[in-house]
């Protein structure tokens, strides 16, 4: 999720199927800011089929854990100083967004949190190892906000709480994968079957942490797998077919176990599970390591280059200000058909001042030069 540091180091050779050594490689890169862009289009349109074409999430994890395994490996990358440098990268950005949700909260709404567990749990707006408590229904005195503002705002947060339980693990789990590859990889898909069908139920904050793992935590080994160049390794017609099958054992499961929304994934965690698996697996055997993004795809640069060192800055505000977007189109007579469209365009003019302020909060937390607009590398 947090975007690396800038290095003139070459990668190895764009179409070698190995990872970078060092340095950014826009292959990923690119994964990334198309992750991004996927999360927003879904919180405005709510198309369930995008979770299909795009499991965003699976990616973003799969990156992650890239990332960390690379961290790991470098001299000096000890499991205290990476995960401490993690947590460096994602806290600052974090505590500018809760200081405002939580002076919405309890300025704007008068919200209190019940009992002490209840006040306790708002320092998970600090450190995410929890989800955070919000009201599911606040109208909001102006009326400027719909009451699910405040779920609408702080819902993606579970995103960094997963975030935070697997890099702490990390350093467990790459000694286990490099022990074990295959059952500490396939792992995670083995226990969705028992904690993602509902075959054990696990209550609470634990049982949340547990379903993100079962879910998510294959892609994050892909990651590990993916950095180690064993994705490359293995025989593409090995690793497509496998992946193949899996994918079709995740439709075949979703369409047996649709919710309101059908094909939304997000409902049915065990196809979750499975096709994000696959997908981020054919993404991972095919990756080039791209140095530079190659043809029509250099025009998007600048772009790709902002998600990835805003990528938090983004992800953290995009869901509020999308539920900002709504009341002022109605305030400017827009309505109908046209108002989610219009939503998506407004979204980019809002989110632009959020960025160019609190950005470069992200520079301050990985040591950057504090760039206002960081569009070059």
């Amino acid at each position: 999720m947090s975007a690396g540091t800038t290095s003139a180091t070459p990668v190895a050779a764009a179409g070698d199927g190995a990872p970078a050594a060092e340095g950014r490689d826009r292959y990923l890169d690119l994964l990334r800011a198309l992750a991004l862009l996927r999360v927003t289009v879904f919180h405005v349109f709510g198309w369930a089929w995008l979770t299909v074409l795009f499991p965003s999430m699976g990616v973003m994890f799969a990156l992650a854990g890239s990332l960390t395994a690379r961290s790991l490996g470098r001299p000096g990358g000890t499991p205290r100083t990476v995960i401490g440098s993690r947590l460096r990268r994602l806290l600052p950005p974090l505590w500018a967004f809760s200081a405002v949700m939580l002076g919405l909260l309890f300025l704007g709404f008068d919200w209190r949190p019940q009992g002490a567990g209840g006040a306790a749990a708002v320092l998970t707006y600090l450190l995410p190892v929890g989800a955070p408590p919000y009201p599911e229904s606040s109208g909001f005195p102006s009326g400027v906000l719909e009451t699910t503002w405040a779920a609408d705002g702080a819902g993606p947060l579970w995103y960094l709480r997963a975030y935070l339980w697997f890099v702490v693990a990390s350093p467990l789990l790459l000694r286990l994968y490099r022990r074990a590859p295959w059952p500490t990889l396939l792992a995670p898909l083995a226990l969705t079957g028992v904690f993602g069908t509902g075959l054990v139920m696990v209550p609470g904050e634990t049982g949340e942490v547990v379903k993100d793992f079962c879910g998510y935590g294959s892609c994050w080994l892909l990651g590990f797998a993916h950095q180690d160049g064993a994705t490359a390794r293995l025989p593409r017609y090995v690793s497509v077919s496998c992946a193949t099958a899996l994918m079709g054992l995740a439709l075949w499961w979703a369409s047996a176990h649709q919710g309101e929304q059908r094909w939304n994934l997000d409902d049915v965690p065990p196809a979750q599970a499975l096709w994000s698996f696959g997908f981020v697996a054919v993404l991972l055997v095919y990756a080039p390591a791209w140095r530079e993004l190659p043809g029509r795809w250099r025009r998007w640069d600048g772009l790709v280059t902002l998600a990835n060192n805003r990528a938090v800055t983004v992800y953290l505000w995009h869901n509020l200000l999308i539920a900002l977007t709504f009341p002022v189109l109605a305030a400017a007579g827009v309505g109908g058909t046209a108002t989610q469209p219009a939503a998506f365009l407004l979204l980019w003019p809002m989110l632009a001042p959020v960025v160019l302020v609190l950005g470069p909060l992200e520079d301050l937390a990985a040591g950057r030069r504090v760039r206002m607009w960081p569009t070059r590398r």
